[in-house]
């Protein structure tokens, strides 16, 4: 017996849309998601890498969707596409997403970039969860997911725009829960550490992979380890099982730790030290000199 085929395929029966699937942190999971047996249709704007993807994958488990979330008939065409073809909507999964312009002053920041921003993040997560749930009500069941941030619990340098999208997203996490859990529908976000994927090198301005994980590692709470799509599908993949049946209304962050923390504690205390060095030394000089004299 092979390894593949003796690993346990949580996802066995189920079928998922994933919204920005093509690439980064949705193509990841998309991967992932068929490799535990789930029918995956990837709903991008993205066409080369989403054909790509299914050739890959095998156009028996994965299929490609042309979806602009902001519009709302792409998003109802991509569900009823996913129920054709496949019968059934097991796992909404609202994953695209923007940082956008890298505006981190407010009298800086643009307004059309500020409604872009809100317009994918937030919109096209709203539009997913509607046209999931018009089908998962009437079957009693289903799972919506949404990719937040980290951004959504602690307030670290990113623009204003996309801290409070993923505010609202997570927002919206809570509140759908609440309504669609009559329904056995759960509904669940999950809030990432920065990821050094081509959507984070693209905006920082970062084309080595591995510096770009290096920058994310030095502030880092959980040493030794680095943050990978991988960890982030996994987190998609468990929320998405039966292994999380009662699980609903969590923002689960992915950030080994580091909402818990302070970091400006540490500037703080190597400022400390630092005048507490000068003040030493400031001492001993004053006890040369008074010796010597």
């Amino acid at each position: 017996m092979s390894s593949e085929s003796s690993v346990t395929k949580r996802l066995d029966g189920k079928v998922a849309l994933i919204t920005g699937g093509a690439s980064g942190l949705g193509e990841c999971t998309a991967r992932l998601f068929v490799k535990h047996g789930a029918k995956v249709l990837i709903a991008d704007i993205q066409d080369d890498l989403g054909h790509s993807l299914c050739q890959d994958l095998g156009p028996e488990n994965i299929s490609y969707v042309q979806c602009d979330v902001t519009c709302e008939s792409d998003v109802e065409n991509a569900v009823n596409m996913v129920v054709s073809k496949y019968g059934k909507l097991d796992i909404m999964f609202n994953n695209a997403g923007i940082i956008g312009d890298n505006e981190v002053r407010v009298t800086d920041t643009s307004t059309d970039n500020f409604k872009r921003v809100f317009d994918i993040n937030v919109l096209g997560g709203f539009l997913g969860a509607k046209h999931a749930a018009r089908v998962m009500v009437p079957a009693k069941k289903g799972c919506i997911l949404f990719t937040s941030s980290l951004s959504s619990k602690i307030s670290y340098g990113n623009p204003h725009a996309y801290k409070a999208s993923k505010h609202a997203v997570t927002g919206l996490t809570k509140s759908l829960s609440v309504e669609l859990g009559e329904h056995g529908i759960r509904v669940n976000c999950i809030s990432p550490h920065a990821t050094a994927t081509p959507l984070f090198q693209k905006t920082l301005g970062l084309f080595d992979k591995k510096k770009g994980e290096e920058m994310i590692a030095v502030s880092a709470v959980l040493k030794g380890t680095v943050l990978e799509p991988e960890d982030f599908a996994n987190a998609a993949l468990y929320l998405a099982s039966d292994e999380a049946k009662y699980v609903s209304g969590v923002n689960l962050p992915i950030d080994g730790g580091y909402c818990l923390s302070n970091q400006s504690w540490k500037l703080g205390f190597a400022a400390l030290f630092s005048i507490n060095q000068q003040v030493l030394c400031f001492t001993f000089s004053i006890m040369f000199l008074n010796k010597e004299n």
